[in-house]
């Protein structure tokens, strides 16, 4: 006999739920309410008062904060992508909101006609989504080795609030120019958070690098050094010569090059550029003519284009090893390995692969770009370019030194 009630409460709410979602609050009626839950309204007022009541047990009992949030949580084992794993996120949050319109417009337009306690109720809700949210997000920043520029708490408040706006947007109002879908919607969104808010530094160029030197030290490499190893790679064919071109003339990692294919160069008399495609962000970088103070062809003439023209095959890949399949990150570096040979730096070691980032990064700030303008081109952040200014400021002293030591005193 004590079942009863309860059952009849359970069923009220989850008749409230169905009917809000179907029709919104203001829409449905307590009549409607009790004739689902297969009771009379006299039940649904001794258990709640009046419709509002109900709505706020439907707010506080559903459980539908939590299972959304838990269920957050449980997804946020190792993400394949941090790109996939935002939009993943963004996407499935859009789709519950689209399977309640009715019940979203209610909340939103209604809201000021709610008593105290439901909008409490709401908050309440609202809070606790957000958490669930805030713990989801910090997994995937520390699983992903972001940088944030704000706590994961803020950056949950802010992708809820953009996601609750998109859907009000959608669900009120028509033929607006905002975003030409949900998928541009959705992109913009994600590259907004992964390169405006975050940063991730394992999908840009600087991946590549140690994190010892990405924190303390930039190694380039002298001009003369630099010049041998263009000599040797040269000397060893003109695939060699275009490889060693493009990682000293763009700066790109091996990462980058293997994922290069021959569709991703541009180029006429005013300039020769590489698109470089990572998960969520494309971005183009110049492949420049002038290396550390020595030409190496023109924009239209130079040793990657001379490369690929001089090719019968049908691959796609830019780069190819001996079998004609496209080139690995391991036969690129045993490329380099190769023409570094013999070769020692300043500091008596070998040459490493991740130099000839460091030399073409300190080359361009040398050449007067802006810490702002090398950020947009390698996709790393300024905290991350830091060393590299700091290396271009010490070359700087340096060859103001040694310019006024020729001046006659």
């Amino acid at each position: 006999m004590s079942s009863q009630p309860y059952s009849a409460r359970q069923r009220l709410i989850q008749a409230a739920l169905e009917l809000f979602t179907a029709q919104g609050v203001s829409g449905t009626t307590t009549r409607q309410i009790a004739d689902q839950a297969e009771v009379n309204e006299v039940t649904l007022f001794r258990h709640f008062g009046n419709k509002h009541g109900l709505l706020l047990a439907v707010l506080e009992e559903s459980a539908a904060f939590k299972n959304l949030g838990e269920s957050l949580v449980r997804r946020a084992n190792p993400p394949g992508s941090v790109y996939q794993a935002l939009k993943d996120y963004a996407s499935q949050s859009l789709h519950a909101l689209e399977q309640v319109p009715e019940f979203v417009r209610s909340v939103v337009g209604e809201a000021d006609q709610y008593p105290t306690e439901n909008r409490r109720a709401l908050g309440r809700g609202l809070t606790e989504a957000n958490r669930y949210v805030a713990e989801y997000l910090a997994t995937v920043i520390e699983q992903g080795h972001l940088n944030t520029y704000l706590p994961a708490e803020k950056l949950a408040s802010l992708l809820n609030g953009m996601l609750l706006g998109y859907a009000v947007i959608e669900f009120t109002s028509e033929f607006h120019e905002l975003w030409e879908n949900r998928d541009d919607f959705l992109e913009n969104l994600v590259r907004l958070f992964l390169h405006g808010a975050m940063s991730s530094a394992p999908e840009s160029a600087i991946d590549y690098l140690p994190a010892s030197v990405i924190n303390q030290e930039v190694a380039d490499l002298p001009a003369a050094l630099v010049h041998e190893i263009f000599r040797q790679a040269r000397r060893l064919g003109v695939q060699d010569y275009a490889l060693g071109y493009v990682l000293f003339g763009a700066g790109l990692s091996p990462a980058e090059i293997v994922s290069l294919e021959r569709s991703h160069q541009i180029y006429d008399v005013h300039g020769h550029f590489l698109q470089i495609t990572t998960p969520g962000y494309v971005r183009q970088v110049p492949l420049n003519q002038w290396i550390v103070g020595k030409r190496y062809g023109s924009y239209t003439n130079n040793p990657l284009i001379k490369w690929l023209k001089s090719r019968k095959d049908t691959q796609r890949a830019m780069f190819l090893d001996k079998a004609g399949k496209p080139i690995s990150e391991l036969e690129i570096q045993m490329c380099w390995e190769t023409w570094t040979e013999g070769l020692l730096t300043t500091q008596g070691q070998p040459p490493a692969i991740a130099q000839a980032q460091h030399t073409w990064c300190v080359e361009m700030l040398m050449r007067g770009i802006s810490l702002e303008n090398l950020s947009i081109l390698t996709g790393c952040d300024r905290v991350q370019l830091q060393p590299y200014a700091r290396r271009s400021q010490e070359k700087a002293a340096l060859e103001q030194a040694t310019r006024l030591d020729h001046k006659p005193a």
